[in-house]
């Protein structure tokens, strides 16, 4: 498989910074040869826009906060995902923060579009980010993403790239949840998508979730895009993240899930975001995100 990186070192989206090192973290931690030793052909994009450092810009509205610079950056990184699925490539993208997916869903879903096949996304994160700028308690970006893709919010970020509705709300699939802003849970619920919070992984044992995700993408959909905040694990194992919350998913349930995933042949493209080797320990983080690229990418212990 042709595999194109694509660094994002975006970090507008959020409060804290950190995050715009991420994908030189993951980079340092070994993941162009973790790749090739699956026998993948890597093509390495370096950013493919100019970041000024957000302490010299401006945030604009308070309501969704450097909204132009996002908006500019992501047009860009949609354009270099569709090329990459268009030329037969899987655009994996190193981030940043998760405002990115705004760029990524939007190529990926403009590729599959002129390939008739319908997408779904999983969505592994501790947040909805399914905030508009009316209900957003931050005025945060990255709290935003997957609303907007869904068609939920400001125009310029709903109609980023092309104008229609990037993915159908009842495509998407959540793993991990456990921190959900209150009309932002209501937002999602009207929208129909489904989600699995870490209480139904306790409830219901995380074999039972993995099955359930799985037959949930091959009931509904042609081709599935993976969108991975790596907040969705417990600090106890990714320390350096964005947004560090307790009582995530552990080690083994991470890349269990990416097995599972790279095992249904549908993945087409993926991206991993808030990698913060400010807050991370010994690279902890940033090699766990190379474990999990590797695991969806086809690597299995035995």
């Amino acid at each position: 498989m042709k595999i194109r990186i694509i660094e994002m070192p975006l970090d507008f989206g959020g409060n804290r910074h950190g995050s715009d090192m991420g994908p030189s973290a993951i980079r340092l931690a070994g993941l162009k040869q973790r790749l090739a030793t699956l026998e993948h052909e890597i093509i390495t994009s370096f950013s493919p826009i100019d970041i000024h450092p957000q302490e010299y810009e401006s945030p604009g509205r308070s309501d969704a906060k450097y909204l132009n610079q996002i908006v500019e950056a992501c047009q860009v990184l949609a354009t270099q995902a569709e090329c990459s699925i268009n030329q037969g490539e899987f655009p994996l993208v190193l981030g940043g923060d998760h405002s990115i997916a705004l760029g990524t869903i939007a190529g990926v879903s403009t590729a599959c579009k002129k390939q008739n096949k319908e997408l779904g996304i999983l969505y592994v994160d501790a947040h909805g980010d399914f905030n508009t700028h009316e209900t957003s308690p931050s005025g945060n970006i990255h709290g935003m993403c997957l609303a907007a893709s869904c068609g939920y919010g400001l125009p310029q970020l709903t109609q980023l790239y092309t104008t229609n509705r990037k993915i159908d709300p009842k495509n998407i699939c959540y793993v991990g949840l456990r921190d959900i802003d209150p009309k932002e849970k209501l937002l999602m619920k009207e929208a129909g998508v489904t989600a699995f919070t870490m209480s139904d992984i306790d409830r219901q044992g995380f074999a039972s979730v993995l099955q359930q995700v799985t037959s949930f993408f091959k009931s509904k959909v042609d081709a599935v895009h993976v969108s991975f905040d790596m907040d969705v694990i417990d600090p106890m194992f990714a320390p350096g993240v964005g947004i560090p919350l307790p009582g995530g998913l552990n080690y083994r349930e991470a890349l269990l899930l990416m097995e599972e995933m790279a095992a249904t042949q549908m993945v087409v493209s993926a991206e991993f975001v808030e990698v913060n080797p400010v807050l991370d320990v010994r690279s902890q983080t940033a090699r766990m995100a190379v474990e999990l690229m590797a695991r969806l990418l086809g690597d299995t212990i035995f």
